[in-house]
Formats: C-alpha cells, structure tokens, sequence
C-alpha cells in the first residue's frame, strides 16, 4: 500500500446536525473510513465582507483515488454554495492504521 494514495479531506459544516450527516453520508457510502467532527470558528470573505462564523469542522480521512466521487457527494449535500473541500496527502502514518483506514474505503 502506498500511503500517497490516503488522504485528509478538509470540510466545514454551518450546523453540528448538517456535519453528522455528511459524516454519516460519507462513511456509509463508504467514501470515507472515519470522519472526526467538532466545532470551530471560521473567518473569512465572502461577497465582499469578513465573516466570522461558528461551523463544524470535518475531517475525512480517506483514499484520495476517490476524491471526485468524495466531494460529488459533498457538493450534493451540503448547504452551502462553495463548501469548503480541501484534499491533503498522507506522507506517513502508523503503518496498522492506514492499513484500516484503506480497507474502508
């Protein structure tokens, strides 16, 4: 297994209801091996002005060899316009997990 082929995909959530769904939507479909979920705050621009948000913060860990389907399916259930959908390689990691986490997926 080459870890290059796992990843971290980023994504925010305006509601803690609307992050357990897509969490659920993901790892059910089984897009997603394990999504950790929790609240942050976000700033940033949009339309002209500064925001400053509470969102949900997702974590979807993941084979990025299903990064279309992944945020297809992001895209398709989620709220926002532009969600936020932010793919990061896995270098390394403990050699058991990401041997999990690709048999997920």
């Amino acid at each position: 297994m080459s870890p290059p082929s796992l990843g971290i995909v980023l994504v925010t959530a305006g509601s803690e209801a609307e992050a357990d769904r897509l969490a659920r939507h993901l790892v059910d479909s089984r897009l997603a091996a394990c999504v950790s979920v929790f609240p942050v705050r976000s700033l940033y621009r949009w339309q002209g002005e500064v925001q400053s948000e509470a969102e949900w913060q997702l974590i979807v860990k993941t084979d990025l060899s299903q990064f279309e389907a992944l945020s297809t399916a992001i895209a398709e259930h989620h709220s926002y316009e532009v969600p936020e959908v932010i793919a990061l390689p896995i270098v390394a990691g403990l050699p058991a997990y990401l041997s999990w986490l690709q048999a997920q997926v």
